[in-house]
């Protein structure tokens, strides 16, 4: 089993592969030649608040500090870098500073979903339904700004969940579904589901 430093990387380097395999090696390189990785004093000021942060997602901040309308002094960048179970939805990955800026956005609109208020809104049971227990870790937003779907760590779950696990948001019909058990898992997933999120379409944002 690789290291989750290993694996990172080697997403990292699937990542670049994929993008290179659909078209898009000038939009790989314009990335690669801009995009820096995260401070240490960045990712210890995310550590401070979710100290649990998986080694593989502080890595990957170590090779990309966020690829959303990212200001380097380079250039900026509007890059695909994950995907998720749902089909079709590249995600963006948010900055350390963008992690922790909006660790408590969700608390502002999900208490419907965490109450289990309504019935017809999914939830899995590994998800507590307590908010003030509640800390989720926001890494991803989906390419519709995060309008649509965005995915979390979970750092409390509920007796059935796992501490870890990767928790995808999706508005209209709402939703919260666990995706992987753990991030380690999830980075895992994209690699054996090579890459899909990279397409033509994606290619053509």
């Amino acid at each position: 089993m690789p290291t989750a430093i290993e694996l990172a990387r080697a997403y990292f380097d699937g990542l670049k592969e994929a993008y290179c395999r659909e078209g898009g090696q000038e939009i790989w390189d314009h990335f690669a030649s801009v995009a820096q990785g995260a401070s240490q004093e960045d990712i210890d000021w995310l550590l401070s608040f979710y100290p649990d942060a998986p080694e593989s997602l502080l890595e990957l901040l170590r090779l990309v500090d966020g690829t959303y309308y990212r200001e380097y002094p380079a250039g900026q960048i509007l890059f695909y870098f994950l995907g998720s179970d749902y089909e079709g939805y590249p995600y963006y990955l948010l900055s350390a500073r963008e992690m922790v800026d909006s660790k408590d956005q969700f608390r502002q609109w999900g208490d419907d979903l965490i109450n289990r208020e309504y019935d017809d809104d999914p939830v899995d049971a590994g998800i507590c339904d307590d908010m003030d227990k509640l800390n989720f870790l926001h890494f991803s937003d989906c390419c519709n700004n995060g309008g649509t779907s965005q995915l979390f760590i979970d750092f409390s779950p509920s007796a059935s969940g796992k501490k870890g696990q990767v928790v995808r948001y999706l508005h209209d019909p709402d939703e919260l579904v666990i995706v992987a058990d753990s991030f380690d898992e999830y980075l895992q997933m994209l690699i054996d589901q090579d890459y899909l999120f990279i397409n033509e379409d994606s290619m053509d944002e």
